[in-house]
């Protein structure tokens, strides 16, 4: 009976999935797929509970519970399963790890042989040859295909074999030519994003092993592994709760439901895939991989690949216009090759008379036709911005910047405005305590003299108060490594403090190491402070608070003194503790404050109190500005990019990092969060373009300033970002940039570029890339549309007038190589130079085809269509070509020129507007190469493959007559260089890429 249950409900379950897959997007799909999964796996779930049996492989390794069965327990909630197998506690010992020290490094391969590995099951990577049968479903490529295939028939059929197959011959290999450089260019590109998508599933976890915690990659998780959960992370397996403190999870990964789900000894299931929204704690991994819920909803539904860039979906419009010009001209050509033709027979009185070379003839018209039309359709384009953001990411990958989509890698080119955190970003993030105020005075750290003089000035009572708020108020831990040296894993702040505490030596092992933790409140951006409720040795309860100093300090009114008691804050003692703090800001320190509260009684151990603390010392913490990034700083000033400092520190510590990264100027505005929120709307605007650091701000300051940046001054927005509650700024910004070492999981979900090494300098790498990429695609369109018009015009011209075609289909599919493929490869691919930084950026609505494209474009056009026609109509006089093939010498001579055109204006296209072309050209490798390599193939077909390529052997002095006429175009394209795009435009040329001109002198000021 259950079996025909189990049956029943999985025939129900794939009809409703199939059937709501047509009608509901990816998040829709994953929302009613679980929801019927769920009750589905529920049913099966109990009704095969008793089913489980220990397997061999289970028993001989020493383990007591089948993995299907810690798998369904955790993934159904199965509260009493749980019991039965005697809760956490009972599951630990089946699964052999102990709860403190987790598992053993030596049973990591057991466990995953016998548990399984942490990984999902990829859809598989798509075969070689389906991407050469993608390229080959072209219509135009098929038709020219069919086209072949007669021309074979009936030239076999005329001219007999071998000499009949010869046009349509040639004709297929072009095809399989470019079918295959196509498809090889697709699927490199393929694995490659399949390379950069492993990379941002690769999350890093902390986890309790042998005793010590330490980092391990998501991929090399096990059953029985001890994992720490903190704010922002990924819950990176299924899993049971151990122990930790206001722990709530979102779950709407998974169930769509967006209220956080509150995770406790009576409720302690935790489900892969979801996110800890707010305490802290520590999880047993029970299911991996597959065996998680997460995993089984991966096998039932497959991720939607990447949506079109915004520069993709434009160029396929400018594809789309091109293509229905080039069909006009196609059928237009064909129709006067056509009538010329039966005009002619007519004349000579053969309209009744048709032979077999007639049929090839007309046949030759429409393959003539076609391939006009396959020229025409600019290919190139998509597979253009495809190479250029893929070259890009691949690069950036190198420079420390993982892209999660595409279309970031273009925006970032637009970039106005930069809204960065401080913290880790303009500075190291390798926090030093090197100031303390402490018994009513102000002490330096600095050097050991200063730092033995420190201990030997305070009391007993004193230190060991500050070390219990030091130790006993962390999220860190200290552990020892392999190696024997003693590490802190946690936050730079946290660590700074830890390695303060640690410098007492031997009067860290305190009496205080006796008291219990009974409550946490981890540190958040809203509250800006982390409290902690011990229970005392001798009784009662104490509560420890740390955080940004003019918080923390509001809540005190009592301090200690050198003996360490405690004793009123006086009027002049809040004056000078003031001044303290501010000029610890100003020296650029960041500060916190640590208090404490003795609490009688245990009535208020549900609640940590906000009031009546005694301040225990002022922290001033040294966090260096990164070198280099006041020159990345003054990098974006000079492209037009306005740099500001978003930051939850004081505002005296950020003023004196924003000067000293050249961020604030003499004129630039420095508000807290809470002045700017408290602001009316106009008032905010008029504000917004001189501001230039937000101190103390909420992450929603952070969202409203990004709100109006881009809805009221129509700036593009990145935006920097590591805390959970940076995601909304992160999703509204037109590019979210997450920390990849300080950012939790949540803001790199929300992020469009993760940044891995936390640098500044990376971003000014990433907008440069961005710039690069938009310019290397306009590059790319001038170059392809001058080939289009030349070869539309030239075929159209010679048809209309002589009745023939000059380049012969197989000729123009050669063209067409070189303009497509190898054209995007050499041009798209081209690495920034640090020119793209000296100009303002791209801007918002601005057209992608520009005047100075234009008039490049239409410039070479003349000179290449007045060249070839001046060759199709008068070049045997002009060349004194006699005998029987002066026809074909003249038309290959044609078709020969018209490719070292080509190959010229490549390098012409190389930069728009300066006229030298030629920099950094030879340290270009795969540009080299492309020119060299098509250079060579054409000396090929010309010399060895006419028969296939309708082209006979030429003489020196033509193909140096080829060159030539190719090379003049350089100096042409030096001449429309200088022709300035506007008459009015007399004193200031408009930038080649739409871009408006960056102010000077008093402008700038």
């Amino acid at each position: 009976m259950a079996r025909h249950n189990l049956v029943f409900v999985k025939m129900i379950y794939e009809t409703l999935v199939k059937h709501h897959q047509v009608i509901l997007n990816k998040w829709e799909k994953i929302r009613v797929a679980l929801y019927v999964q769920k009750a589905a796996l529920h049913f099966i779930d109990a009704g095969n509970r008793a089913e489980h049996k220990l397997s061999e492989t289970v028993r001989q390794a020493g383990f007591n519970v089948d993995p299907d069965e810690l798998a369904s327990i955790a993934r159904s909630h199965d509260t009493k399963g749980l019991e039965s197998h005697g809760g956490v506690e009972g599951f630990a010992r089946k699964i052999c790890v102990s709860l403190n020290d987790g598992v053993v490094s030596s049973d990591v391969p057991e466990r995953q042989k016998v548990y399984g590995l942490n990984r999902f099951v990829e859809k598989p990577s798509r075969p070689f040859w389906m991407f050469v049968w993608d390229a080959l479903q072209d219509l135009t490529l098929i038709i020219l295909m069919v086209c072949a295939g007669i021309s074979i028939g009936v030239g076999i059929a005329t001219e007999g074999w071998p000499k009949g197959m010869y046009d349509g011959l040639g004709i297929i290999l072009c095809i399989f030519l470019v079918v295959f450089v196509t498809a090889i260019s697709d699927y490199k590109q393929s694995l490659q994003f399949k390379d950069l998508d492993k990379e941002k599933k690769n999350i890093i976890v902390q986890v309790t092993r042998d005793g010590t915690r330490r980092k391990v990659s998501i991929y090399d998780l096990v059953v029985g592994d001890i994992v720490h959960l903190s704010i922002g992370d990924q819950v990176p397996a299924d899993g049971l709760f151990v122990s930790g403190y206001s722990l709530s999870v979102d779950e709407s990964s998974l169930s769509g439901e967006s209220e956080p789900v509150n995770i406790n000894k009576e409720s302690p299931f935790l489900l892969s895939g979801t996110k800890i929204q707010d305490g802290s704690g520590k999880m047993l991994v029970t299911s991996v991989g597959m065996r998680t819920e997460w995993g089984r909803l991966m096998v039932t539904l497959s991720e939607g690949g990447e949506d079109e860039t915004p520069l993709q979906v434009k160029l396929n419009g400018v594809a789309t216009i091109i293509g229905k010009i080039g069909l006009a001209f196609s059928i237009l050509t064909f129709l006067v090759l056509t009538s010329r033709f039966l005009v002619v027979k007519a004349m000579n009185h053969e309209m009744k008379s048709w032979s077999t070379s007639d049929a090839l003839q007309l046949l030759n018209f429409f393959a003539i036709a076609v391939t006009i039309l396959v020229v025409a359709v600019p290919e190139g384009l998509p597979l253009a911005v495809t190479l250029s953001l893929a070259f890009a990411m691949k690069k950036l990958m190198r420079d420390k910047a993982l892209v999660r989509h595409l279309s970031a890698c273009e925006t970032m080119g637009s970039a106005s405005c930069i809204c960065t955190d401080k913290t880790g970003t303009l500075t190291t993030n390798h926090m030093v305590v090197t100031k303390v105020w402490i018994g009513g005075e102000a002490k330096s750290l600095k050097g050991n003299e200063a730092r033995n003089q420190f201990i030997s000035s305070i009391s007993k009572r004193v230190l060991e108060m500050l070390l219990q708020s030091i130790f006993q108020n962390t999220s860190s831990e200290v552990v020892r490594g392999k190696d024997g040296n003693t590490n802190i894993l946690g936050t730079p702040t946290e660590t700074a403090l830890l390695e303060f505490g640690m410098i007492f030596g031997d009067d860290v092992s305190g009496s205080w190491k006796e008291s219990k933790i009974v409550k946490i409140e981890p540190f958040n951006s809203v509250k800006k402070k982390m409290s902690v409720l011990v229970a005392l040795p001798c009784g009662g309860l104490r509560a420890f608070c740390k955080g940004a100093s003019e918080i923390i300090f509001k809540m005190c009114d009592k301090t200690i003194n050198e003996q360490g008691n405690s004793v009123p804050i006086s009027e002049e003692q809040r004056k000078n503790i003031t001044y303290v703090i501010n000029s610890f800001a100003c020296e650029a320190l960041r500060t916190l404050c640590l208090a404490y509260k003795d609490i009688e009684g245990s009535s208020s151990a549900d609640n940590i109190p906000d009031d009546k603390y005694t301040l225990i010392a002022v922290v001033g913490i040294k966090d260096p500005v990164r070198p280099g990034v006041k020159k990345a700083v003054q990098t974006c000033l000079a492209a037009g990019i306005m740099v500001r400092m978003v930051t939850g520190d004081n505002i005296n510590t950020a003023k004196a990092i924003a000067k000293e990264c050249g961020i604030l100027t003499a004129d630039g505005v420095a508000i807290e969060g809470c002045d700017f929120r408290n602001k009316s709307a106009h008032e905010m605007k008029e504000i917004i373009p001189r501001l230039q650091v937000m101190a103390r701000s909420l992450p929603l300051d952070k969202h409203k300033l990004v709100t109006m940046l881009r809805n009221d001054f129509k700036e593009v927005v990145a935006v920097t970002g590591d805390g959970t509650n940076d995601a909304p700024a992160l999703h509204e910004a037109d590019i979210g940039l997450a920390m990849g070492i300080a950012g939790t999981e949540v803001a790199k979900e929300n992020s469009d570029v993760i940044i891995m090494d936390d640098n500044f300098a990376t971003i000014v790498n990433v907008a440069k890339w961005g710039r690069s990429v938009y310019i290397n695609i306009q590059k790319f369109v001038q170059f392809q549309l001058t080939v289009n018009i030349v070869a539309l015009m030239i075929n159209f011209i010679s048809a209309c007038i002589s009745g023939s075609a000059p380049l012969t289909a197989v000729q123009l599919l050669w063209v067409n190589m070189i303009m497509d493929t190898l054209g995007a490869l050499a041009l798209a691919t081209e690495p920034p130079s640090d020119e793209l930084m000296k100009r303002p950026p791209i801007g918002r609505n601005v057209s992608f085809i520009t005047k100075v494209m234009w008039r490049n474009i239409i410039g070479q056009s003349i000179y290449q269509l007045a060249v070839l026609g001046v060759l199709k109509f008068d070049g045997k006089h002009l060349m004194k070509l006699n005998g029987s093939d002066a026809d074909s010498v003249l038309n290959t001579f044609i078709f020969n020129t018209f490719v070292f055109c080509q190959v010229f204006n490549e390098i012409n296209s190389r930069d728009m507007e300066k006229i030298n072309v030629f920099l950094g050209m030879f340290g270009s490798w795969l540009f080299m190469l492309i020119i060299i390599s098509t250079v060579s193939f054409q000396v090929v077909i010309v010399e060895f493959l006419g028969t296939f390529a309708d082209t006979v052997r030429l003489s020196w002095e033509l193909w140096l007559a080829s060159v030539l006429i190719g090379a003049v175009s350089m100096p042409i394209a030096v001449v429309l260089k200088c022709i300035p795009i506007s008459m009015m435009d007399k004193f200031r040329k408009q930038h080649h890429d739409g871009y408006e001109p960056l102010p000077s002198g008093p402008e700038l000021a």
